[in-house]
């Protein structure tokens, strides 16, 4: 039985009472939000090279830096704030986590060595750890699911402007300020965002588009991790994208270091030309991935996890041209068609989550899919690409740390397609399908 409409509120509004292109608007509001996001996360990747000369850090630990310290407490934060998403307002908590984070970005430019970084990159975890599930499970409430793989595209674009705004303005305000005051100035605006977001989004009603008999109000805890951990398809989709993501968080944190030390060029070129390369990498490629995407699993769901497989094989090959490039315009050329491959793969998974779990598991689905997420993606995947280069480095110099991102890249790429097709064989025999109504 499905809830019965809330009556129309400042926080809830149902969708007949909203002008038509207003889910646009939120939509575009939940993109900047995750735009920022992906930027406070990765504009440390910009920067790695000034704070390793300032604190003598190795590889590893700047591995460290860029992923454990972030994600570890990223994940735990995500699960009560994802619980509190599947009950609650939750443009109220996104809201609060952009001004919590960006506040705690703008600290690590005060950090006086590794520890004091690291804790500062704690919080910047707990902030963004609590703004995913709440984002997402609200996108799946303004947008029907023939349109949702759609909508997951134009939301994944805020990732990829996060990644290239990070790298550029990081790289120019550090150029002109110092990485401490870059972290500063990227930090500010987002309190802003956090403002305009509370006062002007409207709160949906929860599972407006979820097919008849869905489960609207919030179970148990333990019934509901009982049910996603048995649930093949959400596992699977959860698993591949936790292995795919090495790829995405390689790139997006090594390859300025990459650039620094192959072509020997400023911190603040580096920043202009590898954000070009990601911005114009990442932003046609999650819209086509997202029409795509569309397009297919309309005809067929298991789409959602065949197309993230391919894609995870595809991107190699051209990132295989860049990483071994001394020209840097091909470097740049060659990675930029690398990751318009690698991002089109975002928006059947993220569809693909949503599809599979109920609405009163939304939240909640998301933070456990963050949890491997980042602790395989982010924790794991960046400190093993910093301890290969450092293992590879006296033998292969400046360029072991390309072979180690291509190395683990590689790796991903396949595991993850194995996943992703294993994925898409449970969807009929799950029941998957038949809810879907591809029986």
């Amino acid at each position: 039985m499905t809830e019965p409409a809330a009556p129309a509120t400042p926080a809830t509004a149902p969708a007949s009472e909203e002008a038509p292109y207003y889910r646009w608007y939120v939509l575009g509001m939940l993109t900047v939000v995750s735009m920022f996001s992906v930027a406070d996360r990765l504009v440390f990747g910009i920067l790695v090279e000034d704070i390793k000369a300032e604190f003598s850090l190795s590889d590893f630990e700047l591995g460290l830096l860029g992923g454990l310290a972030f994600s570890i407490v990223y994940v735990i934060a995500g699960f009560p704030a994802a619980r509190l998403a599947d009950r609650s307002t939750r443009k109220n908590i996104v809201s609060a986590a952009i001004a919590f984070w960006s506040f705690m970005t703008a600290l690590c430019g005060l950090a006086t060595g590794f520890w004091t970084l690291f804790l500062a990159r704690v919080g910047v975890g707990v902030g963004e750890g609590c703004s995913g599930p709440a984002s997402q499970s609200l996108v799946a409430d303004y947008f029907p699911r023939g349109e949702l793989a759609k909508a997951m595209g134009f939301l994944t674009i805020g990732a990829a402007m996060g990644t290239a705004g990070g790298l550029v303005v990081g790289g120019q305000l550090a150029e002109f300020f110092g990485w401490r005051w870059a972290f500063v100035l990227m930090g500010l605006p987002g309190v802003l965002i956090g403002l305009i977001l509370y006062f002007t989004v409207r709160e949906p009603r929860r599972g407006r588009y979820a097919p008849e008999g869905s489960v609207l109000e919030q179970q148990p805890l333990g019934e509901t991790v009982r049910a996603l951990l048995a649930n093949k398809v959400f596992f699977g989709l959860s698993i591949g994208w936790a292995i795919q993501i090495l790829i995405g968080y390689g790139l997006a944190f090594w390859m300025a270091a990459v650039m620094l030390r192959n072509f020997g060029i400023p911190v603040g070129d580096v920043g202009l030309y590898l954000g070009a390369a990601f911005f114009i990498g990442g932003i046609p490629g999650p819209i086509l991935g997202g029409y795509v995407a569309q397009w297919l699993t309309n005809r067929d769901e298991r789409w959602r996890a065949w197309l993230p497989g391919l894609v995870s094989l595809l991107c190699l090959i051209p990132l295989a041209i860049s990483l071994m490039s001394k020209d840097i315009v091909v470097f740049l050329g060659f990675f930029a068609f690398a990751y318009a491959i690698y991002v089109a793969s975002q928006a059947p998974i993220l569809s693909g989550i949503q599809a599979a779990v109920e609405p009163s598991q939304r939240g909640f689905a998301v933070a456990i899919a963050l949890f491997f997420n980042n602790l395989v993606g982010q924790a794991l995947g960046l400190a093993v690409i910093g301890a290969v280069s450092d293992k590879l480095t006296p033998e292969y110099g400046s360029v072991s740390l390309s072979i180690a991102v291509f190395g683990v890249c590689l790796v991903s790429g396949v595991a993850a397609m194995a996943v992703f097709a294993w994925t898409a064989a449970q969807m009929r025999s799950s029941g998957y399908l038949a809810r879907m109504g591809q029986a």
